[in-house]
């Protein structure tokens, strides 16, 4: 959820039309990572027994929720839309975006390494991060392109003539 928002936020003051496509194509993208995500939760605890749940941990968490999607982190750090970090600044956004992709990687490497047993869960989770590698490397091209169309005598200064060729 907030990879999705913090790109559709990004692409409204990014520079080239390039940029603002991919930001808008891999933000729609998380939204879909955001579906997978939550399907799979829906469909490992929905039909557990209280003390199934309760040996889990989740148990707090199904008190507030029952077996609703709430978005969270591991920890049940409730989804907070301060983690969206967008700036305005096409350099500094873009390598937000390159942290974050790569941030979402290692959460799935670390999932996988609970899912053994569960071959459904591994092989989505390893799609999506499959997902979160393709959009580092499209976060890696964006980055090119902006400083492709940056002014060449102060290097972090957007510089409209320099767009125009696009």
């Amino acid at each position: 959820m907030g990879a999705s928002l913090r790109y559709l936020s990004q692409r409204y003051t990014m520079p080239n039309p390039e940029l603002k496509a991919i930001l808008t194509d891999i933000g729609t993208e998380e939204l879909g990572h955001l579906e997978m995500v939550g399907t799979i939760v829906y469909q490992l605890t929905r039909n557990q027994t209280p003390e199934q749940i309760k040996k889990a941990g989740f148990d707090a968490y199904f008190i507030d929720h029952t077996t609703g999607i709430y978005p969270s982190d591991a920890s049940g750090n409730p989804f907070n839309a301060a983690t969206l970090a967008s700036t305005g600044d096409s350099i500094a956004d873009i390598h937000e975006d390159l942290a974050a992709e790569q941030k979402a990687r290692l959460t799935y490497d670390n999932i996988l390494r609970f899912c053994d047993d569960d071959v459904d869960v591994r092989d989505a989770i390893r799609f999506l991060r499959e997902r979160e590698v393709v959009h580092y490397q499209r976060f890696g091209e964006g980055l090119r392109i902006v400083t492709d169309s940056l002014d060449p005598k102060n290097f972090y200064a957007f510089n409209p003539q320099y767009d125009k060729k696009a």
